[in-house]
């Protein structure tokens, strides 16, 4: 389904723009590193799936952090990584806190001890948790000499704020949430109906905090199979990505420009229905858009 035009006002908004978008980058890489180690008890504990959902994130809200799926343990647990905090935090039953890291001023070493003493003691035995994965992120993990440093907080806040945000514009989309730790990106994936070549196409919807094909926070709908690029509609808002993925895009200074908080909203729904809508007549232009 897609968002309807009275979203903007069921849809919860924190204002943007307090940091610009383009001044989130270095917050953004120490936060990547942070969630390699949030996730860390996940990928060395879990059962490992084909679409590699066992490490994925689920934003929390009232928490305002990104957590890591659930630790088998007497009293299970998750780790969540508070992103206005730049912290670690271990949530049990009802989502008490168990235990707690504060990064800044730690390097990775740190991190991984505390995560290891709090998967040993709540598990009761002490299998060793590592960072092994099938990616690299960009930028050098936190060490000694250049340790995670939480700052003023200000872009740490901001960062929050767009993860929070985004969460709530992709759940109006009725599909599950999740955030990834390979690219960071939180997003959810729509199914459209399969044609008569028995293909399944899908239309990726989320949010990246940046990367390397666009250095700040973006809004982005994907089709898959990338359709064919030669005549694109046109977008009321946004444009249309095509080196290295395809799919329709809206930056950050965009969102931002829009003004205040309910008008960010408004444009950030408006483009999601419009390339949404766009995206699917691309993957079966013999139906109209809905």
């Amino acid at each position: 389904m897609s968002p309807t035009p009275d979203t903007p006002s069921r849809t919860p908004w924190h204002s943007l723009g307090a940091t610009p978008p383009t001044a989130l980058a270095a917050a953004r890489v120490q936060l990547h590193h942070a969630a390699q180690v949030a996730d860390a008890a996940a990928i060395s504990l879990l059962r490992a799936e084909p679409d590699d959902s066992h490490t994925s994130f689920e934003w929390h809200a009232a928490v305002g952090a990104l957590v890591a799926r659930e630790i088998p343990a007497p009293r299970p647990f998750r780790v969540a990584l508070r992103v206005a905090a730049l912290e670690l935090v271990a949530l049990g039953v009802d989502d008490a806190p168990l235990s707690s890291f504060p990064l800044d001023g730690h390097a990775l070493p740190d991190a991984l001890a505390w995560l290891q003493a709090l998967v040993t003691r709540e598990r009761g035995e002490g299998t060793p948790v590592t960072m092994r994965r099938h990616f690299e992120i960009p930028g050098a993990p936190p060490d000694a000499a250049h340790p995670w440093s939480l700052g003023d907080g200000a872009a740490f806040r901001e960062l929050a704020a767009w993860y929070g945000n985004a969460d709530a514009v992709l759940r109006t989309l009725g599909g599950p949430v999740r955030c990834w730790p390979h690219h960071f990106d939180i997003a959810t994936l729509l199914e459209t109906p399969r044609t008569t070549d028995d293909v399944r196409r899908t239309i990726g919807v989320g949010l990246s905090p940046g990367d390397d094909s666009c250095g700040e926070p973006y809004w982005y709908v994907s089709p898959y199979p990338y359709p064919r690029a030669d005549a694109l509609p046109a977008l009321g808002a946004g444009r249309w990505h095509r080196e290295g993925w395809f799919g329709a895009v809206l930056t950050g200074t965009e969102t931002v420009a829009a003004g205040d908080a309910d008008a960010q909203a408004r444009l950030v729904n408006d483009f999601v229905t419009e390339a949404v809508s766009a995206t699917r007549v691309l993957l079966d232009p013999g139906k109209p858009p809905r």
